[in-house]
């Protein structure tokens, strides 16, 4: 791993590695002209129109852009959770644009955690059981009360999502998506839901996951202040990848302000 204490050197490399033949090992996801499109009645939209894009081992990156530019398409995409019309993405050695279903489920099985703007907890079972479900279908969880250390609900493993606040509600969905040590977290406007203090508490959790970790974190926002923690920003418009922003110097969740 290069550490560059020449900033200019660091930014340099970063926008390098935009365009430059991609490290594989390094390499977590590899889109290539990646289009989607949608048929609405008689009317076909277009999602997504050839990106390309490599993220690589660790990054956090942050999803920037307005309602309808293409964000959740191209996570669904890269989360196995929606398919190219065409193009071609794939996660580490797994081709995703070819596989089959029952490919795709075994790969968000065992790779991808999700984390949503609803929680999508049950009610009726305990935080802990609402973590330790996805345990059951994991080949090497983690305890359910480690990833709920880690995002600091420990002490209310035994209460119902009904006792909990909407951010605490977060919190467990986020837990729930790392209980199985899944390589990226991909999560879609975690905070849309939230107020700021809480939504900031909630992106300090996120952050804690990807540099404890390690794991890749993919964050899908409309909000630009979220920007200043991320290794880099790709600002989607109009199913595009417009622009992308490096940060040499990132800032702490707690830093942020909007």
């Amino acid at each position: 791993m290069l550490h560059c204490h020449n900033h200019n050197a660091q930014q340099d490399m970063n926008a390098i590695r935009e365009d430059a033949e991609p490290n594989s090992a390094a390499a977590v996801f590899i889109a290539k002209d990646l289009s989607k499109t949608y048929q609405m009645g008689e009317v076909q939209v277009r999602a997504l129109q050839d990106v390309n894009l490599t993220i690589y081992r660790g990054e956090f990156i942050v999803l920037l852009g307005p309602s309808g530019s293409g964000k959740s398409t191209l996570l669904n995409i890269l989360g196995g959770l929606d398919r190219p019309s065409s193009g071609s993405a794939r996660f580490a050695e797994h081709e995703l644009t070819g596989a089959s279903d029952a490919d795709l489920t075994r790969y968000r099985r065992e790779h991808v955690g999700f984390v949503f703007q609803f929680y999508n907890l049950i009610p009726s079972l305990t935080v802990r059981e609402n973590v330790e479900l996805v345990t059951d279908i994991s080949h090497d969880p983690m305890p359910a009360s480690e990833a709920l250390r880690l995002v600091g609900l420990e002490e209310r493993m035994d209460h119902f999502p009904s006792q909990l606040s909407g951010g605490e509600q977060q919190r467990v969905a986020i837990a729930r998506a790392i209980v199985k040590r899944p390589e990226v977290l991909l999560c879609d406007e975690p905070t849309g839901a939230l107020d700021y203090v809480t939504g900031k508490l909630v992106l300090e959790v996120i952050e804690r996951i990807n540099r404890e970790l390690g794991t890749t974190a993919i964050v899908i926002t409309h909000n630009a202040a979220i920007a200043g923690m991320a290794d880099r920003v790709l600002h989607l418009g109009g199913g595009r990848i417009q622009s992308v922003d490096v940060n040499t110097h990132k800032i702490s969740p707690s830093e942020l302000s909007w």
